[in-house]
């Protein structure tokens, strides 16, 4: 941890406020999403469709608006859609424990994923151009936050749910609002018109960043890694269920616990190792193969084995955290790169999307794989083709630096 707070204040004071704010961010959404399911069914008695029509419309007002949400941090500054995402995330948070018809719901819901679609790129792109060359050690250290708000966020809903689950919804409410208070009395006024960009009608700012063919090409690489990313909450539970019952819940819990602990305690640490040894590609190919390794422990491990399936998810989770903390800053600090530093945010919001749909479409045809594989008493396959999936996201991107596709660009306007 003193590592981190030396990191912290080593950047400007609008630097370490996106990383405080960011930690505020997670730990108000995940101490108040895991439990949202149980309230609509368990407690307000929706059917099933209609929870996960709730639940839908959030997940589709946030991927589906990204770039959205991009275009306008690049049009009229960063500032603006951080402190307009906080503050429709408290009105929208604070409907969703007061509120019990499903229209209400839905505009809840709908209003906390437009949120998150003006807020994150518009963060992302503002923490690149305040971090300058340092923008790996700006990302790394913005992870670590964002995995802390993770691993907490779940631990104190769950305490506050306890009392009642209009408290967890009030106080994630409050949360966003103090965030908003903050951003306005803090957070200096950056980008948009001042970098040129908001000159630009909205479809030359698309057309520009859709005809920036080796961004293009590195977001399509970049999408298994997401869709392995996200089996922390999709195959391994289903894992964890198939093996141990009754008994899976706990387990399950542990692996969300050891995935940001992973995170938090070792992201310093490997980005400080993978900038002294590999060059940001090497890092992202290497860090993306040890991703896809990560399923390797359970192709070989036997379900009928509880301690053996235990071991292997907890390795499995443990090193795919750890390729993830890899990737992330070299990740982040690429995208600004192939964007010339220009239309940074608008990279962004097209980069979110573009993953959220591979991550939709990838849980569909893991959930496929999944049940054939169980039908055919064969679940090593799908570890085998997730395990595959990894590799040959490294194979891409290394296809892609060698060919120079990946190399910076010229920056076509500065970031102010």
């Amino acid at each position: 941890m003193k590592t981190l707070w030396q990191q912290t204040l080593s950047f400007s004071p609008a630097a370490r406020l996106l990383m405080v704010n960011q930690f505020a961010i997670n730990l108000a959404f995940y101490m108040l999403m895991p439990y949202l399911a149980a309230h609509l069914s368990s407690g307000l008695g929706l059917a099933a469709w209609a929870v996960g029509l709730v639940l839908g419309v959030r997940n589709f007002s946030q991927q589906g608006m990204f770039l959205l949400g991009g275009t306008l941090a690049d049009r009229y500054g960063y500032k603006l859609p951080i402190m307009a995402g906080c503050l429709l995330r408290t009105a929208g948070f604070g409907l969703l424990g007061w509120v019990d018809s499903l229209p209400a719901l839905i505009a809840a819901s709908a209003a906390t994923g437009f949120a998150g679609a003006l807020f994150n790129p518009a963060v992302r792109a503002y923490l690149a151009a305040e971090a300058g060359d340092r923008r790996v050690d700006a990302f790394a250290a913005f992870n670590v936050y964002y995995q802390a708000g993770m691993l907490l966020g779940p631990l104190v809903g769950l305490a506050l749910l306890a009392t009642d689950f209009r408290l967890v919804c009030s106080v994630a409410a409050v949360i966003f609002a103090v965030l908003t208070l903050m951003q306005w009395r803090a957070l200096p006024a950056r980008g948009g018109h001042a970098a040129g960009e908001g000159k630009e009608s909205v479809l030359a700012q698309w057309r520009t960043v859709m005809t920036n063919r080796p961004f293009l090409l590195f977001s399509t690489a970049m999408i298994g890694s997401y869709v392995l990313t996200f089996q922390v909450y999709l195959a391994l539970p289903l894992a964890a269920s198939e093996a141990l019952g009754t008994r899976a819940t706990s387990v399950t819990s542990g692996l969300f616990v050891i995935s940001a602990a992973v995170a938090v305690a070792g992201q310093l640490r490997l980005t400080g190792w993978a900038k002294q040894r590999w060059s940001p590609h090497d890092a992202l190919v290497r860090g993306l193969a040890a991703m896809g390794l990560a399923f390797v422990p359970l192709v070989f491990t036997p379900f009928d084995a509880t301690l053996l399936v235990i071991t292997a998810l907890a390795a499995a989770v443990a090193l795919l955290a750890a390729g993830s903390a890899v990737v992330y800053p070299f990740e982040m600090d690429t995208v600004v790169a192939l964007s010339g530093n220009h239309l940074v945010a608008t990279h962004y919001g097209l980069y979110n999307t573009v993953s959220g749909v591979g991550i939709t479409l990838g849980n569909l045809a893991t959930g496929a794989l999944w049940d054939f594989a169980l039908r055919h008493n064969a679940l090593w396959l799908t570890w085998a083709v997730l395990a595959a999936t990894g590799l040959a996201c490294a194979a891409s991107v290394s296809a892609l630096a060698r060919s120079g596709r990946l190399t910076v660009r010229e920056a076509v306007g500065a970031v102010a």
